[in-house]
């Protein structure tokens, strides 16, 4: 890069590099010296378009530069033919042809730029620069002669050499009986893609377009226990194309991760049924995204994978019963390199598929990629990451240390177990509110955003139903149970406050609460509650544990990932005790942070290393071998905690006080409990 201080200055943004260049440097020379990546798949021929800028006009201050679209060069003939041809957008020129004559402020769109900065989490300021390892290169191959007698492919491979320095590829056999024919279909020009994953590895060849080809896409994919969620990305501009979702068929053989390894273990055709099944419906998710993307399947030439390592070595045709057991031994915990055919999916014959690495035995790739998407490893405060699934997956650490564990939770979140639980569908309810005085619920349902309180509410339940509950309403209704005195601290549901409401029943010899008096009857029974109860001492075992390998007695800050995560309120998630006390500021749910994950390690192959270097640093912490687990158990029965203090939850929440019974004297409402409490702390201040 010239470093002449009377050079012009060209600003790039939204980067914000900038460099001096000498009078006619192009501005892809310019943006590539700088490693700012503005795509050019023709080589610089002006015939692509992807290279496009926006030269922006006035006096930049700030950074002392004086900018106009007089400071590059006129538009010559190439760039004249494609806006000819193809049409180039009013104030954009091409950046391979437009060369430098004074101070710029270019800016990249991010419309067009093949290296569009993703911006990773709303609430971050770090952006994903795109470096996929799957490239299109366009190139002029020279014809033969009989001076030079080179053969077609090796001439390709020079000019790969001379155009794009990519030196030596592997090229599959079955592309060698193409290569003639492509290369004269278009008069000698031709579209290569290229893999090139890691550097210091060999460049291999998988497909080859006779003329220029401009589509390359790939799709970044979780699976799941439960459901399978896949997006299509153009590795050309960073773009979510399109975006599906299914259960996991999975789900037939066994509604957790335990029993479908059972099921594996007991029937000997059962790991060939759930591997083809998954398959299956990672194929058939494919077809539904390219049909909505408007993409051939053929364009598709990488993919990543991430999922949790039963899933993951299911995917992969891996018997997992060894993880069913100590000491959970990982067939491979490395990230795994192959081929979508190897796969059995849909796309280029010669696709690749990238599943990024597993952290330990029962905490996969699909936590990698959540650490990833959130990196807690670059932090200097203490982070805290929860994936919530039938098997949490729990992340603390800093960039000091990283640890992790897996905590079985079961599928009581996600409904099963719980008699009037189900997965979240139109009609589930979803949101709980109960009145403290009068212990009377209303509640939200999906579907509708009306409270069954409202007017409206009838009309709306006629047409979707009032069918059960879905997770977030199970955390909700317990939580919520809780803070007006029908569950005590030891979640026992009280029957002192059958006095107080009709909606307290006998069930047995416990008592139960009556949500909704409809078709369905819903109510939450004690043996509810102890199923909740189990999952959430689970989950909170496990992070006191990891918090105490950490030697802290609180956390900083706290992420819900997964689908379940995205819709919890997180001051239910603290009532309930499935979380750590902590700033309500500071917690906040991800969403699908692995999928995130798993879009960052498609476009960008650093981001690949990054995750396989900080793997191998996370310390895995196996419950199961932790004398001390057992007590933390115990103690996390508690609602929401038998011992640890919640103080800032206290701030945001009245909290019964520890060890009240619940019920109290009639008319001694838990709101009236609590105003007495504010009043005894006021006075008492």
């Amino acid at each position: 890069m010239a470093s002449d201080p009377k050079d012009p200055l060209v600003l790039f943004m939204p980067s914000g590099k900038r460099g001096r260049f000498p009078v006619g440097t192009s501005l892809l020379d310019a943006a590539r010296q700088l490693g700012v990546h503005v795509e050019s798949v023709c080589g610089g021929r002006a015939t692509c378009g992807r290279c496009q800028v926006a030269v922006q006009e006035g006096s930049f201050a700030k950074f002392g530069i004086t900018s106009s679209s007089d400071h590059v060069s006129a538009p010559g003939g190439k760039e004249d033919r494609y806006d000819r041809l193809r049409g180039l957008p009013a104030g954009r020129r091409l950046a391979c042809s437009a060369a430098i004559l004074g101070d710029l402020v270019v800016d990249v769109p991010q419309d067009t730029t093949v290296n569009a900065q993703v911006v990773r989490k709303a609430a971050s300021d770090r952006v994903i620069a795109r470096d996929p390892a799957v490239r299109l290169c366009y190139v002029e191959v020279d014809p033969p002669d009989m001076h030079q007698p080179l053969g077609d492919l090796d001439r390709l491979k020079a000019v790969l050499v001379r155009d794009w320095g990519i030196h030596d590829p592997a090229v599959p056999l079955r592309l060698l009986p193409q290569v003639q024919t492509i290369l004269r279909r278009e008069n000698w020009g031709v579209t290569v893609a290229v893999h090139h994953d890691a550097d210091g590895t060999r460049p291999e060849i998988l497909a080859l377009w006779p003329g220029l080809h401009n589509q390359a896409y790939g799709i970044a994919c979780d699976i799941g226990s439960t459901t399978i969620a896949l997006h299509l990305m153009s590795l050309l501009s960073g773009r979510v194309l399109a975006s599906a979702g299914a259960p996991n068929p999975q789900i037939r053989f066994g509604e957790d991760l335990m029993s479908r390894v059972s099921y594996v273990m007991m029937n000997p055709e059962g790991r060939e049924a759930m591997t083809r099944a998954v398959r299956e419906a990672v194929n058939g998710l494919i077809a539904k995204v390219c049909a909505e993307g408007d993409v051939a399947a053929d364009d598709i030439l990488d993919a990543v994978f991430v999922a949790n390592p039963i899933m993951h070595h299911l995917f992969l045709g891996i018997d997992p019963t060894e993880l069913g057991q100590a000491p959970f031994a990982l067939a491979v915990s490395g990230a795994v390199q192959t081929t979508m055919a190897e796969l059995g999916l849909s796309g280029n014959a010669g696709a690749r598929a990238y599943l990024l690495p597993c952290i330990a035995g029962h905490v996969g790739a699909d936590a990698a990629a959540a650490t990833l998407a959130e990196d807690p490893h670059r932090q200097d405060r203490m982070m805290l990451l929860v994936d919530i699934g039938t098997n949490a997956e729990i992340v603390l650490g800093n960039a000091a240390r990283t640890v992790a564990a897996s905590s079985p939770t079961g599928p009581a979140f996600e409904g099963a177990e719980i008699s009037c639980g189900q997965r979240a569908a139109p009609g589930a309810i979803e949101r709980v509110r109960i009145d403290p005085d009068t212990l009377e619920p209303r509640f939200r349902i999906i579907g509708s955003e009306l409270w069954s309180d409202a007017p409206g509410f009838a009309a709306e339940a006629n047409r979707l139903g009032v069918t059960g509950l879905c997770g977030s309403a199970i955390i909700e209704v317990v939580a919520e149970m809780y803070l007006s005195g029908i569950v005590t601290g030891d979640g026992v549901i009280s029957g002192a406050q059958a006095a107080r409401s009709p909606r307290i029943i006998p069930n047995g010899r416990t008592f139960s609460y009556l949500l909704h008096d409809g078709q369905p009857r819903i109510a939450v029974t004690q043996n509810d509650l102890r199923a909740v109860q189990l999952a959430k001492a689970a989950l909170y075992a496990g992070i006191r544990l990891l918090m105490e390998k950490q030697g802290v007695a609180a956390v900083d800050t706290i992420r819900l990932a997964g689908a379940f995560g995205s819709f919890i309120d997180p001051k239910y998630a603290m009532v309930l005790g499935l979380i750590p006390d902590c700033d309500l500021a500071e917690v906040r749910a991800v969403g699908n942070a692995a999928g995130t994950g798993a879009m960052m390690a498609l476009l960008n192959r650093g981001h690949r290393r990054e995750i396989e270097q900080v793997v191998q640093r996370i310390e895995k912490i196996e419950t199961a071998l932790e004398p001390h687990f057992q007590q933390l158990f115990v103690d996390a029965m508690g609602l929401p905690h038998k011992v640890d203090a919640f103080p800032h939850l206290a701030r945001e929440v009245a909290l019964p006080p520890r060890g009240d019974p619940g019920g109290g004297a009639p008319g001694d409402s838990p709101r009236r409990r609590r105003e007495n409490r504010v009043t005894r702390r006021r006075d008492q201040a």
